[in-house]
């Protein structure tokens, strides 16, 4: 059966089919390919203790960068980097007003991203800490 179809489809038409395929198996490869890129990108922004600051002091509303620097104690140029690093990260959104430079959270779940890392990291504390406990305990039972 497969072999009568090929003769009724013509060659030209069985390559054009095998490419379609391949596009589609390319496409979802570059987007499972992009995806992975994109979490490596905001997990590295988010990675940087100043841009959690940064982001925690955004959490209020849209700031001027000149609102920005006097909360901070780091140089503008220093700022401005990690600003344009969570700009890059598709975390921040900027607009231009003249010569300002207004920065805002893009998406706030962002925050529940850091809310569950920060869940991870108080079970991690705690787990460490009994274990701590139970070491103690034995010790102290050796003695």
């Amino acid at each position: 059966m497969i072999n009568i179809v090929r003769i009724l489809i013509p060659y030209h038409r069985l390559i054009a089919i095998g490419l379609y395929r391949y596009r589609i198996l390319h496409v979802h490869d570059m987007a499972q390919k992009s995806v992975s890129d994109l979490r490596i990108k905001i997990l590295r922004a988010l990675s940087d203790p100043t841009r959690l600051e940064l982001l925690e002091y955004l959490s209020g509303g849209e700031r001027c960068v000149c609102e920005i620097l006097p909360a901070f104690q780091r140089s503008q140029s220093t700022i401005s980097k990690h600003l344009n690093i969570l700009y890059e990260a598709d975390i921040l959104e900027r607009k231009i007003e003249g010569k300002r430079t207004i920065y805002r959270i893009k998406d706030s779940q962002v925050f529940d991203l850091i809310c569950m890392v920060d869940s991870i990291a108080l079970k991690q504390i705690s787990e460490l800490s009994n274990a701590g406990k139970l070491l103690e305990r034995s010790l102290n039972n050796r003695r």
